[in-house]
């Protein structure tokens, strides 16, 4: 079986259905998934400034904090992530930066990973964002499946980034289009796929 974690940060909710979906599509395919929040970095005076923001901070309580356990145990790893001035938000980047111990041991290398993201705006930094995630991965040795053009929802009016699953949320706490839905759900089940046929080859060249 192929081990997919979904980690990801998100603040008012709509990285969070991006998310949901990714786990849910991936085991869909057959993989058993961990779906993980990292842990939150941000002031408590901020979060309770932002109403969406405590909302959804109590909605999703239940969700289990990521480890680098979950990292180390996954052969396909799922980042989802808002866009902060064009890049990863702090909290999520955190948790990447501490992986150091598994990168130096190898650990990291082969591991499939894939990316999505959300914006306020439709060039606010979707693209940006989940390259420079990418600059991560090459480091690790690991291989980076994004969806690409790869299959027909991809074309949809509110995709179209070959990067990664993407939102647009206008400012809207959980507003995620059901195209990008879609998008992030093909996402997830290629990189299960991929992931799988990886497993069996690399299986196959040490017989």
């Amino acid at each position: 079986m192929t081990n997919v974690a979904v980690i990801y940060y998100s603040s008012t909710g709509n990285v969070h259905k991006l998310a949901t979906a990714a786990a849910e599509s991936a085991e869909k395919a057959g993989a058993e998934v961990r779906l993980r929040r990292v842990a939150e970095l941000a002031p408590e005076a901020a979060i309770q400034g932002n109403q969406a923001w405590a909302d959804h901070v109590a909605a999703t309580a239940d969700v289990a904090t990521a480890e680098l356990a979950d990292l180390d145990w996954a052969d396909v790893v799922l980042f989802g992530t808002p866009t902060r001035f064009g890049l990863p938000a702090a909290q999520l980047k955190q948790f990447i930066d501490t992986a150091g111990g598994l990168w130096f041991q190898g650990k990291l290398v082969n591991k499939v990973v894939s990316s999505f993201a959300s914006t306020s705006t439709a060039h606010g930094g979707q693209e940006s964002t989940l390259l420079a995630l990418n600059n991560t991965f090459y480091h690790w040795g690991a291989i980076i499946v994004p969806p690409g053009y790869a299959d027909p929802v991809m074309f949809a009016e509110q995709n179209g980034n070959p990067y990664g699953a993407s939102s647009i949320s206008s400012n809207e706490p959980g507003n995620v289009h059901q195209e990008n839905i879609a998008s992030v759900e093909f996402q997830a089940r290629r990189a299960v796929e991929i992931a799988t046929a990886l497993k069996k080859g690399l299986a196959a060249l040490e017989d």
